[in-house]
């Protein structure tokens, strides 16, 4: 069997071969942007986390706060270089020129991921280490991502720098984010479902009885409309129910009837009253 090609078909098929490639080709460029954050300890779980991440990516988040007459500048960028530092993941900027003293607060070389359905906890660990909080430890930086439908970027905040501790001290940060929020299925109700398959079994009806009327019957115009003969008597069927229904009057005795009932009454009167006449 010698199969034969469209020559228009050709263009139309390298085309959309190539849209593909470049769709792939997207998908690889943006699961790298993640890959660049290298977690405290290597997991399928945290990567996974991360990945929900992704339209986060490559996007600076400001936030500007004052403690007494200090003020500071929090940097953070996800699985990138806040504020062109190499390698770190949040900064502080105390005041407000840019000669100011810069502090590392985190490293996106040692991160931590742990989500939710709908909120994922961003950590950096390895920032610089207190000047004299905190056991001089090192510092840390959490990162609260929770899921809102609304903002696809929200504004970054400061809850609190918690180092009146021996140990483990941290800076806490909020974020919004839609990209955090769950997939939602749709759904379809109980009555959708009911008018599809009324939708579909009329359409196959339509069809199905317009296709037999024309090609079997050989019907033409109207009559190819399938039950043309008992639609078009609908109206008038409808209208004899509704009056046998709804109105009140004796449907025993006909309007067209009353005269010969009449008369017939009458005969049988008279034929009643000739045995009272003398003989």
């Amino acid at each position: 069997m010698k199969v034969s090609y469209r020559p228009h078909t050709v263009p139309v098929l390298i085309w959309t071969l190539a849209a593909a490639l470049v769709l792939c080709g997207v998908g690889v460029i943006a699961t790298e942007n993640t890959k660049s954050c290298k977690l405290f300890s290597e997991s399928d779980s945290e990567r996974k986390v991360l990945s929900r991440l992704e339209p986060l990516t490559k996007k600076n988040f400001t936030v500007e706060t004052k403690i007494g007459e200090e003020s500071y500048t929090y940097v953070f960028q996800l699985c990138g270089d806040a504020g062109g530092i190499q390698g770190a993941g949040i900064i502080q900027i105390e005041g407000k020129e840019k000669a100011n003293k810069k502090t590392i607060i985190g490293m996106y070389n040692a991160t931590q991921a742990i989500g939710g359905s709908d909120w994922v906890m961003l950590i950096y660990r390895n920032g610089e280490k207190y000047d004299g909080h905190c056991s001089k430890e090192r510092r840390k930086a959490i990162v609260m991502i929770s899921c809102n439908s609304k903002v696809e970027m929200g504004q970054l905040e400061v809850v609190l720098e918690d180092r009146d501790r021996l140990q483990e001290c941290f800076y806490l940060f909020e974020l919004d984010s839609s990209a955090v929020c769950p997939v939602v299925k749709p759904q379809l109700s109980t009555g959708s479902i009911v008018l599809i398959i009324g939708f579909c079994l009329l359409a196959v009806y339509l069809i199905g009885g317009f296709l037999y009327q024309r090609l079997i019957v050989g019907a033409k115009g109207m009559e190819q409309f399938p039950n043309y003969a008992f639609w078009v008597e609908v109206g008038n069927l409808a209208a004899d129910g509704c009056d046998f229904v709804c109105r009140s009057r004796n449907r025993e005795e006909r309007p067209d009837n009353r005269g010969v009932a009449t008369e017939s009454m009458e005969e049988d009167q008279e034929e009643r009253d000739d045995h009272l006449l003398p003989m």
